[in-house]
């Protein structure tokens, strides 16, 4: 693998983080998510400046090697399974991207019940239902937060689960809370979490239409952040919905143990790459794909070939940020000090389970990753796609 030396030590941020806005109440310090019901899928927020850590030698990096171990399957036979939002009650909430459907997995005894379709899903390419978050407030409102595909663009939407109501019918009807992100047949996003902060951090597409990630006015080629009720955040860097441009198609979205967001992205056809997100930063997408020297564009912690990586969703757990790679079918673990590696990526699970599309960090070292075999792009006769558990280090 290619690879190029960071060249210098990212600074440490300034700004203050906006009211409602913890520095550190509530997280698990293990893997950096809320403990609180509802909290984000992968892991927990930042406000809308960086947060306030420092990234000396206070913070220690965790060990250059890791393991994985696949502890079992937790279900298999899903049908292109895209989002995953554990709750906090029990069970696995999944989406079905080309279904249009949330399924509830017991995690324990494997079982699969559809809770209800998500109305005005448009199923097609790259598109559908995609990305699932849990309200911060889901223990009283219990509100189901979904990204998806429509007719006519890319929105969220949020409703209400009930358990208590047969099968099938568990969903409320959805309330609109962020519409009017472009549309395409590829690059629709789809990855959205919330966090100690409470707002809703949503990564956006450029649908193809390479001008959109570098058009602020656009909410294409984004990391957005928004309020539950999906108005632009309090303290966004450009008092609007977008709190980062210049990406291509944002696919995970993570958050380290001090509140420092972490993104990955398609490359095109030479890098992917995992990002330290800054409020305001701009990623560089058209003009610069990877690393670049260009002062101008934020560069990222690392890189890959897209053959070894498109990557998808990203959690972070014991000291390293995992990323689960779709066309390089493999999970990788980047152990990281501060904002930059601390050693080589590692790469798991190569080609055993297929493609890998989402993983959540579940604490203690376990995560839950979801394949993505049925998604139009999987082997030939294939595996069927599952739910697997996992032990790392």
């Amino acid at each position: 693998m290619q690879r190029r030396a960071v060249t210098a030590v990212l600074a440490a941020a300034t700004l203050l983080l906006t009211a409602g806005c913890s520095s550190g109440d509530g997280l698990d310090p293990d893997i950096g998510r809320s403990t609180s019901p509802g909290g984000a899928q992968s892991g927990g927020s930042e406000s809308g400046a960086s947060a306030p850590a420092s990234e000396g030698a206070a913070e220690e990096a965790p060990p250059a090697k890791g393991s994985v171990k696949v502890v079992r399957t937790v279900t298999d036979g899903l049908k292109s399974p895209w989002g995953l939002a554990p709750l906090p009650e029990g069970g696995l909430l999944v989406s079905s991207r080309d279904e249009g459907t949330i399924t509830l997995v017991d995690e324990k005894t494997g079982k699969q019940t559809e809770v209800g379709s998500v109305p005005g899903v448009a199923p097609g390419g790259e598109g559908g239902l995609m990305g699932l978050a849990l309200s911060p407030t889901y223990a009283s409102d219990h509100m189901v937060y979904a990204y998806f595909t429509s007719d006519s663009d890319n929105r969220v939407v949020r409703m209400q689960y009930d358990a208590k109501r047969p099968a099938g019918e568990r969903l409320g009807a959805p309330d609109t809370v962020f519409r009017g992100i472009p549309k395409g047949t590829n690059h629709n996003g789809g990855r959205i979490a919330f966090g100690p902060d409470k707002m809703l951090y949503v990564g956006t597409g450029e649908t193809y239409v390479t001008e959109l990630a570098q058009d602020k006015k656009s909410t294409g080629g984004k990391i957005l952040r928004l309020t539950p009720e999906g108005e632009p955040a309090p303290g966004n860097p450009f008092d609007s919905p977008v709190y980062s441009y210049g990406h291509r198609n944002v696919q995970g979205l993570a958050w380290d143990s001090r509140q420092r967001l972490f993104a990955s992205e398609f490359g095109q056809d030479t890098w992917d790459e995992l990002n330290h997100i800054k409020p305001g930063g701009n990623y560089g997408w058209p003009d610069v794909e990877g690393k670049s020297d260009d002062s101008r564009y934020e560069s990222p912690v690392d890189q890959w070939s897209t053959d070894e990586a498109s990557p998808s969703g990203i959690a972070y757990a014991k000291g390293s940020v995992w990323m689960a790679g779709l066309r390089g079918k493999r999970l990788w673990r980047i152990p990281l000090k501060g904002t930059q590696e601390s050693a080589e990526p590692q790469a798991f699970l190569e080609g055993d389970y297929g493609r890998l599309r989402t993983v959540v960090a579940a604490g203690g070292g376990k995560l839950w990753l979801v394949t993505s075999e049925t998604d139009g792009r999987g082997t030939p006769g294939g595996k069927d796609d599952r739910i697997l558990e996992l032990r790392v280090t």
